[in-house]
């Protein structure tokens, strides 16, 4: 019986060695990477209780918030875990098709946060620009008209993006760099052409997380010019806008680096690269509760009266 040519073997079952060329030292990354990951639980479940249990959190801005923390809560769940046990079991294998499935919650709950970061740009734009008619704008009939088509957005094109994954035949290898499923970080292992993959990746990257940070930088101009006209020092509507573009910003650079880091020429090395994928799926759902709970005073007050009770029945 003759052997089958390679372009035939289409590997189903796959490997992921991400900071493979740490060596011995690899399982040590065990420790902040679970640090990282406890940090971003208990912070933004606590933050999701602080907004569900005090009514004068109930506004529909703290309500975006509570569902940034929730999407924050969901995304490391799922592949840090995986993670984990890969650096200290070496428990590194996954199906194409665990692959593609965590590829797609990861890509559309990734996804979710920067588009959240847009509505909440609009919740800022309605209270300061058009306070008026604020109330009218945030009814939930008004703002889901908002909502909707960025939603729609996102899922054709992560739908399209893993469907045109799934498609691909891997028989390059089956060892995937990386310690999870990105998206391009498996389709390299493809034989065939993969140029429309890479365009399909490429505009995932820019009609989403790109778009939104555009329009969200244009609500902010909107808003710091009629809060500058009107000659009023809406410090903290101010303060709200800087937050939401520090989180922004920190985000679409690590999540840009890491797209293009597969597309061009550089002095990248593997594990530089797996870094900063992790990043900036991980940074966010860390430092997201933080941020939010030091820069708003009303969560922040909420927060210490929490600790305070805390402390009290733990005396008791």
């Amino acid at each position: 019986m003759k052997d089958l040519p390679a372009e035939n073997i289409s590997f189903t079952d796959f490997k992921l060695i991400g900071f493979y060329g740490l060596g011995e030292w690899r399982p040590f990354l065990f420790v902040p990477f679970f640090l990282m990951f406890l940090l971003a639980i208990t912070a933004n479940s606590i933050l999701i209780y602080l907004i569900t249990t005090k009514k004068s959190l109930h506004s529909p801005m703290y309500v975006l918030i509570s569902l940034m923390a929730v999407v924050d809560l969901i995304l490391p769940i799922f592949f840090v875990p995986n993670m984990l046990l890969n650096f200290l079991f070496n428990w590194s294998g996954i199906s194409l098709t665990g692959c593609l499935i965590q590829m797609f919650c990861l890509h559309f709950v990734g996804t979710f946060q920067s588009t959240l970061l847009f509505w909440m740009a609009l919740d800022r734009y309605f209270a300061i620009c058009k306070p008026l008619y604020y109330h009218k704008y945030m009814e939930i009939p008004n703002f889901l008209k908002f909502v909707v088509v960025p939603l729609i957005r996102n899922v054709i094109l992560v739908v399209i993006t893993v469907s045109l994954a799934g498609k691909l035949s891997y028989c390059l290898t089956n060892f995937i760099d990386h310690c999870f499923c990105e998206h391009m970080a498996l389709v390299q292992l493809a034989c065939g052409d993969i140029s429309i993959n890479n365009i399909a990746g490429l505009l995932t990257a820019f009609l989403i997380p790109t778009a939104d940070f555009i329009l969200i930088n244009v609500s902010y101009i909107l808003i710091f010019t009629s809060v500058f006209k009107s000659g009023k020092t809406n410090t903290k509507a101010l303060n709200t806008c800087v937050t939401h573009f520090i989180v922004m910003s920190f985000t679409l650079t690590f999540a840009l680096i890491a797209f293009l880091s597969y597309r061009i020429r550089n002095n990248f090395s593997p594990s530089s690269r797996v870094f900063v994928s992790t990043m900036y799926l991980l940074f966010p759902s860390c430092f997201n509760p933080i941020i939010y709970g030091v820069r708003t005073k009303e969560i922040r007050q909420a927060f210490l009266k929490f600790i305070k009770t805390a402390k009290v029945l733990a005396l008791q």
